[in-house]
């Protein structure tokens, strides 16, 4: 009977210390939870506290591409627009090489134009030589003297000229008179010289045009940049 009993007490020190062996996983894999979470348990130093009493809140990718410039990622670069105008023809052949040798990222567009000498009072250009002449005719029933018809072969084709001024000023003093005598297709229009100047637009990243405009001083001291007029605002 004593033998049967340290037999029975034996074996069941002995199934304790197999359980307690595979538990601990000496034996294998186990399949115990507890074990497993102590085996997944977190660093608690490493454990940062994101909210307390409210959710998180939620990132987009917009944030988390601003947060990504904001640590030193690749800025899109500021753009700008530089115009250089009055330029002889020469001179606009220089800046174009120097933008195609040294600054090919910038863009250029180019246009020419003449030098304003003065202003005129004018009705536009007439479909024909007979239009033209009954223009004339309803001028002089409203009194007008001092007109004349553009050549056909000239800078604005069968325009009416009303006069031309020196300043703007003058030219739309005398542009009040005529409607006030009823003519209501004069406008004011500028006049140019024959010799034309050229006129570059230069647009790209701002730093790109501060050294363009340093070097296009060192070849042409006289030339001068100014920005570009900003686009006028479309009403609907």
């Amino acid at each position: 009977m004593i033998i049967s009993m340290r037999i029975t007490v034996f074996l069941l020190l002995l199934a304790n210390l197999l359980l307690f062996v595979w538990t601990q996983g000496y034996l294998g894999a186990s399949d115990n939870p507890d074990a497993r979470r102590l085996a997944q348990q977190l660093v608690p130093e490493r454990v940062s506290i994101v909210s307390r009493g409210e959710p998180p809140r939620p990132t987009s990718k917009k944030a988390d591409a601003e947060k990504v410039l904001d640590n030193g990622g690749d800025k899109k670069p500021v753009e700008s627009c530089q115009r250089w105008s009055q330029l002889v023809a020469g001179d606009a052949d220089q800046v174009e090489r120097l933008l195609a040798d040294r600054f090919a990222a910038l863009k250029v567009k180019r246009n020419t134009v003449g030098e304003i000498t003065g202003y005129w009072v004018f009705i536009p250009p007439l479909a024909s030589r007979e239009e033209a002449n009954r223009k004339v005719v309803e001028l002089q029933e409203l009194g007008v003297k001092d007109y004349f018809i553009v050549s056909s072969s000239g800078p604005s084709p069968l325009a009416i000229s009303l006069g031309t001024y020196r300043n703007e000023d003058a030219a739309k003093a005398r542009l009040e008179a005529l409607r006030a005598r009823g003519v209501r297709s004069a406008r004011v229009g500028e006049r140019r010289s024959e010799v034309a100047l050229t006129e570059l637009e230069v647009h790209g990243p701002a730093v790109e045009l501060d050294a363009l405009r340093r070097a296009v001083v060192a070849l042409l001291p006289k030339a001068g940049a100014a920005p570009c007029p900003a686009p006028a605002e479309v009403t609907q």
